[in-house]
């Protein structure tokens, strides 16, 4: 009789303890499937206020040249840590559309030096108005 009852004792808490373990795998997928997906948690960069709508030379190219490139590109540095490529001004900028540079650097795409040099790459958004300003036809506006 000791041993029946202690078989089904046995029995008893070995099935509690599968139970719980299935309830837990169970709760796993249950909550693992609950997240929030939100645009802005999963692609912080659109939800950053990326505006592409009005992109011109003076109020998006212009900035974002001085910040990140004119460092080694400006008329006064460009001999000594730019390659003597200049970038302060538009018919500067201009010469290196034209020759598929400018994109092709900054987009680091292969057969180009990535630019900024020794430094993360610029944000899709950067990248992304320069191309369209590109195919706007680079226009000094």
């Amino acid at each position: 009789m000791l041993n029946k009852e202690t078989d089904k004792n046995k029995f008893l808490n070995s099935f509690k303890s599968v139970s719980l373990i299935i309830v837990f795998i169970i709760s796993i997928f249950i909550f693992s499937g609950c997240y929030y997906d939100s645009q802005e948690y999963m692609f912080p960069e659109l939800g950053s206020g990326c505006d592409t709508t009005n992109v011109t030379f003076s109020g998006t190219l212009e900035p974002m040249l001085s910040s990140y490139c004119l460092s080694c590109h400006s008329n006064s540095t460009a001999a000594s840590y730019g390659a003597n490529i200049k970038l302060e001004n538009y018919s500067d900028v201009l010469l290196r559309v034209n020759d598929g540079k400018l994109y092709g650097s900054i987009a680091q795409s292969g057969g180009f030096s990535p630019m900024p040099k020794n430094s993360t790459k610029l944000s899709d958004c950067k990248i992304s108005s320069l191309k369209i300003w590109i195919d706007a036809g680079a226009p000094n506006n």
